[in-house]
C-alpha cells in the first residue's frame, strides 16, 4: 500500500485527492511541521531539504508532489485522469501540471515564507507576490472560460492547479475572476477534494 507522510494544507493534499479519485488505497500518517521535526536526521533521510510530503511505495521513497502524482497515475491509474501519452492533449495536461507547481505555487509559497521569517511583514513584498499569483489566477480564469475543467474533462492537472487555488483562498483576500471562482467551487465538490481538504476550512475563492 502507498504510504503518505502528510501535513494539512501542504502539497500532500494533492496525493490524498488523487488517490481518492482513483480509488487507490493510501495510508496517511500525519507528521509535525515543526522545524525540529523537519530538520531532524530521521526526516532528512526521507526528504533531504526538510519539507513535506513524502510518499513511500514499498522500497520506493519520493519527496516531490508533482512527481508523486505522475507516478501514481502511471503505475495505478490505468489510463485515468490523464490524456494518452504523446498526444497534443497530454502536452497541454503536462503544461498545466507544471504550471501549478513551477509558476503558480511559487509566489504563493514566497508569501508564506516571507510571513514566516519577517514579523511584521513587508507589505510591498507581499503585494508583489500576490500580484504575480493573481496573474496565474487570470490564466486559469481564461483557460476554463466555457469549460468545466482545464482540459474540458477532469484530469490530474486540475488537482495540481486546484491546490494553488486553495492557497489563494487562504492568502489573497480578494479578486474578481468569476470563472476561477466557479471552477474552484466545482473542484471543492469532488469526492477527492472533500477528502483532501477535510482538515481545512474551505469555501469559494475570496472575492
Amino acid at each position: 500500500m502507498l504510504k503518505l507522510f502528510h501535513v494539512p494544507g501542504t502539497r500532500s493534499t494533492r496525493i490524498i485527492w488523487l488517490c481518492e479519485e482513483l480509488g487507490v488505497p493510501l495510508e496517511i500518517e500525519t507528521v509535525s511541521f515543526s522545524v525540529d521535526f523537519r530538520m531532524s536526521p530521521e526526516w532528512l533521510t526521507k526528504n533531504p531539504v526538510g519539507k513535506v510530503p513524502v510518499l513511500e511505495d514499498g522500497e520506493l521513497s519520493m519527496f516531490e508532489s508533482g512527481a508523486m502524482v505522475q507516478y501514481i497515475l502511471d503505475r495505478y491509474g490505468d489510463g485515468r485522469l490523464q490524456p494518452i501519452v504523446g498526444s497534443p492533449a497530454h502536452a497541454i495536461y503536462m503544461q498545466w501540471s507544471w504550471f501549478g507547481e513551477a509558476t503558480f505555487a511559487r509566489p504563493l509559497g514566497e508569501i508564506v515564507n516571507h510571513r514566516r521569517n519577517f514579523d511584521p511583514e513587508i507589505p510591498a513584498v507581499v503585494e508583489e507576490m500576490a500580484n504575480r499569483a493573481l496573474l496565474c489566477v487570470k490564466a486559469v480564469n481564461d483557460a476554463v472560460d466555457g469549460k468545466a475543467f482545464l482540459l474540458g474533462e477532469f484530469t490530474a492537472a486540475d488537482i495540481m492547479v486546484g491546490y494553488c487555488l486553495m492557497l489563494c483562498n487562504r492568502l489573497i483576500p480578494s479578486h474578481s475572476y468569476e470563472n476561477a471562482n466557479q471552477y474552484w467551487t466545482r473542484l471543492c465538490q469532488m469526492n477527492g477534494a472533500v477528502k483532501a481538504f477535510s482538515d481545512l476550512n474551505q469555501g469559494p475563492l475570496s472575492r
